[in-house]
């Protein structure tokens, strides 16, 4: 899935069964060849995430002079050069499509000696990095951006990086873990606060390679994480387990599928990633946890789904940020729900690789579905569709094309989705899965 020009064709209904396990969780993908990089000495990875997001960032590591062998179906042995130890790139550093890469490298190479340029594709050259700009020149980086606070990012050596308090204005993980990265470069003990809860990956990994990071609890909701700069990271080899933001949309199939039994077999279930889950057992879906282990420090487990009439919900808002990239799916399971469920509180969605707030609205009133969106979120009427449409526009977003797949298991005739090319960031084998579990889904390319 290499071109611009491809579309999926799903066919309505589908009977759902069977074990599968996801590709690599891509968070925990990139910050292990990040923080790998980084380390003293050699670091072994299992379970990597082949999409081009993160092979964006492994080849940005291999450009600054990190030698990567692999991946080999999902083995990377990284030779670390230490926190000082890159070198600089002959060319901008190329991130694709991944927000998540630019956001993170963007605090790790404010602390360099040398100068670079961060640059993405169509879709990343619109996305907001102000947002890690604005902490990053406090900090005393020297660092900008094109028009209204847009990629590319231009990052030049600064004399030296100072620690700060940064009370983060809204959740990020993004955000917290660009500042943190800052900090394994700045003088001092630098801090940030979390107005809520976010995917803790960054602080598991660095405490997991040796260096410590100290979180503690301020109330119910927000989290002053430190970390001082001046140490070192030890080389960790590290399992990433399966992907909780790819398990969605599978967890989601089950539920709304006909006498589905379906388990997902090895996903990550930190408690910071796990608001699909909490969202959708608020609904009324019938999810249970087998197998639970520790992996590397992240709770894995095996996902059993099956099938659950399910019921309109008020989304509660302190799980927005534990379930902001699985909406797409989660605006799909309400599509199904008998009653109106009601999402505030996640403007968020409206700066990711589209307006995902609109641009489902739009896909979900083209089958059929009541879906009014509003300027933080969106109000769903469920039941069954009436086809108004088969032509779906993915605006390039990969969630919003395999959502909409999914959306397949309700509808009333074929439903065909453009531009799905970019499944292949976060998903490679994502046709031949749905296939396996008993869905329709062929692809085609134009030309």
């Amino acid at each position: 899935m290499t071109t611009n020009n491809i579309k999926f064709k799903v066919q309505a209904g589908g009977k759902l069964f069977g074990r599968i396990r996801v590709p690599g969780d891509k968070s925990i993908s990139h910050r292990s060849i990040m923080l790998g990089s980084l380390a003293e000495g050699t670091t072994q990875i299992t379970g990597f995430l082949e999409g081009d997001d993160s092979l964006a960032t492994l080849k940005a590591f291999q450009e600054m002079g990190v030698n990567i062998i692999g991946p080999n179906n999902g083995d990377i042995t990284i030779q670390g050069v230490g926190l000082t130890g890159l070198k600089k790139p002959n060319k901008p550093l190329d991130m694709g499509n991944s927000g998540t890469a630019m956001r993170l490298m963007s605090g790790i190479l404010a602390g360099q000696p040398f100068s670079t340029e961060l640059i993405g594709d169509a879709s990343l050259s619109t996305r907001p990095m102000k947002r890690v700009t604005k902490p990053l020149s406090a900090m005393g980086a020297t660092i900008s951006t094109a028009n209204n606070g847009m990629p590319p990012l231009k990052i030049s050596p600064s004399s030296a990086l100072n620690a700060i308090d940064y009370v983060m204005p809204m959740a990020s993980a993004q955000v917290k873990s660009c500042v943190l990265f800052a900090g394994l470069y700045a003088k001092g003990t630098t801090t940030v606060i979390e107005p809520a809860p976010t995917r803790n990956h960054t602080e598991k990994m660095l405490n997991g390679f040796g260096y410590e990071v100290v979180s503690e609890k301020i109330d119910n909701l927000k989290t002053k994480i430190s970390i001082k700069g001046g140490g070192l990271l030890k080389a960790n080899d590290i399992d990433v387990p399966s992907d909780i933001s790819s398990a969605a949309f599978f967890i989601v199939a089950a539920t709304i599928a006909d006498d589905a039994n379906l388990v997902i077999e090895h996903v990550g279930i930190n408690p910071t990633r796990t608001g699909i889950l909490d969202v959708l057992k608020l609904m009324g879906a019938k999810i249970t946890l087998e197998n639970e282990i520790l992996v590397g420090g992240e709770p894995v487990a095996d996902i059993r789904v099956k099938s659950a009439k399910l019921k309109g919900i008020n989304i509660p808002e302190e799980l927005v940020p534990l379930a902001i990239d699985e909406f797409p799916v989660i605006f799909v399971a309400a599509s199904t729900a008998a009653g109106k469920t009601v999402l505030t509180g996640a403007e968020e969605l409206r700066v990711k690789e589209s307006d995902r707030i609109q641009v489902m609205a739009d896909a979900l009133t083209a089958i059929g579905v009541l879906a009014k969106p509003t300027t933080d979120g969106m109000i769903i009427t469920g039941g069954k569709q009436s086809k108004q449409s088969s032509k779906i526009l993915s605006h390039h977003d990969h969630r919003i094309s395999m959502a909409m797949v999914i959306a397949g298991l309700n509808a009333t005739d074929e439903i065909v989705i453009d531009d799905c090319a970019n499944v292949n960031t976060s998903f490679p084998n994502f046709v031949e899965l749905i296939n396996q579990i008993g869905m329709q889904l062929t692809v085609e390319k134009d030309g």
